[in-house]
């Protein structure tokens, strides 16, 4: 399969900007407290720009996507304060012309295009080179035919608004990323006709990230008709009016926090996670029901998460369409365990930051694995491996995939491990914390605002 992969990082000296991955011998004990999630913190902020009335998000993450989202609406004359967690957003009465940049974000690219359309005049998109090669024709295709004119098919790319946009129904296949159905929903309410948004096509990715555009939506009050289930017919149905403002609380990011409980789950260790939601439609909360299967334990009280490691990880046999984003923690946890494991219905991720299959068979195999891409996943077989360069391909879920195989692995090499601020800020600092005192802070651990 020909493989969409970033070249190395070039540093101003013309080398190549590597981190050694901390190593250990013991098994990791510790607390460690995250910042916010992203997914949430950037559709609190849209949502809050087109609200009614100013509101307020606290436990904000900010992280580059974020910073990147703060900055686009802003651009476009959203008023947006607050330096640290805590934000205060006030609408702007009318969105106006602006250059968005998207950096790598996908929920900048693909959510604010239908937003762009209630400005009145131009708002160009531009992004990193990487950016370019994300699918972006599926989300301005359906803002065309909800009457918009565009221009671009690709990053870079211009929306030419007119202070309204007709909405009304839009078909569309959204296999390759459920952020086309999120992005046509999180604004339609300011839509003249809403709008009705129905997939034609493969089954949808990330499904959970769709429930929770839906559920943020009905807390603002905005009236929206869901599926009933995953094999119901694929149609929502926003209707028009106001969005009322809501003063967000930012759940912990539970994805940033698969690579600590990783941590606990390959050094027979224990980890604790604070404020671990006991509802959430985040997918990073099946984490627990993934380190279970593989032999670790994983305890919730008292509003804490608590993962301990097994003497041994088992390999495992698991879909993971619904929560693709887990899938490089997952990939170096079966890469460390004892027996062979498959990563199925995962195709899309061909589609994300890097061809993610393409990159992870090529990092795990670089350091002696023995990883086989199948056409919607991996099938991974315990090897003994070695250190070595690890590749992160622009992509902060690769950088922190490679961090978990160098907690077992002596000498892994990782590129440009920097591209963690994309979702978690200063992760080397919280990473050296986790393994030094056990005790982990993001508001403490020196995490860039």
């Amino acid at each position: 399969m020909t493989a969409r992969l970033r070249k190395p990082l070039v540093g101003e000296d013309g080398g190549v900007s590597f981190w050694p991955a901390p190593h250990t011998d013991h098994a990791v004990h510790a607390t460690v407290a995250l910042p916010g999630s992203k997914s949430i913190t950037n559709r609190a902020l849209i949502l809050a720009a087109l609200a009614d009335r100013p509101s307020t998000i606290t436990g904000a993450l900010r992280s580059r996507d974020t910073n990147l989202m703060i900055a686009a609406l802003q651009a476009m004359g959203t008023e947006i304060t607050g330096e640290a967690d805590t934000l205060t957003v006030t609408p702007a009465e009318t969105l106006h012309n602006a250059t968005i940049d998207c950096g790598l974000a996908g929920t900048v690219m693909r959510f604010l295009p239908p937003v762009a359309a209630l400005a009145h005049g131009n708002v160009a998109f531009f992004g990193d080179e990487q950016a370019r090669l994300r699918p972006l024709g599926t989300i301005l295709d359906a803002v065309r035919q909800l009457g918009v004119d565009i221009e671009g098919n690709t990053l870079p790319f211009v929306v030419h608004g007119t202070g309204s946009l007709r909405g009304g129904q839009v078909t569309i296949d959204a296999s390759g990323s459920s952020q086309f159905v999120s992005g046509l929903l999180l604004s339609a309410a300011r839509f003249e006709e809403g709008v009705t948004v129905r997939h034609e096509g493969a089954p949808l990715p990330s499904l959970p990230h769709i429930a929770m555009t839906v559920q943020m939506l009905g807390q603002a009050d905005v009236r929206v008709e869901a599926p009933g289930s995953p094999r119901a017919e694929q149609v929502w149905t926003v209707t028009p009016g106001p969005i009322h403002a809501v003063d967000w609380d930012v759940e912990p990011d539970l994805s940033n926090a698969t690579p600590f409980l990783a941590a606990a789950a390959v050094t027979g260790g224990e980890v604790t996670i604070p404020h671990w939601p006991s509802l959430t439609t985040q997918p990073g909360d099946v984490i627990r029901e993934i380190l279970v299967r593989m032999g670790a334990e994983a305890r919730r009280f008292d509003g804490r998460l608590v993962v301990r490691g097994p003497d041994r990880l088992a390999g495992i046999d698991i879909d993971l369409h619904d929560v693709g984003e887990l899938t490089p923690t997952v990939a170096a946890l079966a890469a460390l365990a004892d027996s062979p494991s498959r990563l199925r219905g995962i195709a899309h991720l061909r589609g994300h930051e890097t061809d993610r299959l393409a990159a992870l068979s090529t990092e795990i195999n670089r350091l002696g694995g023995q990883v086989t891409e199948a056409e919607d996943g991996l099938h991974i077989v315990p090897a003994a491996l070695r250190g070595g360069t690890w590749h992160s391909y622009a992509d902060h879920r690769m950088a922190t995939a490679g961090a978990i195989l160098g907690l077992r692995v002596p000498g892994v090499q990782i590129e440009d491990i920097g591209t963690t601020a994309k979702t978690l800020p200063n992760f080397v600092n919280l990473w050296d914390a986790m393994l030094s005192d056990g005790q982990v802070d993001s508001t403490t651990a020196g995490a860039a605002h």
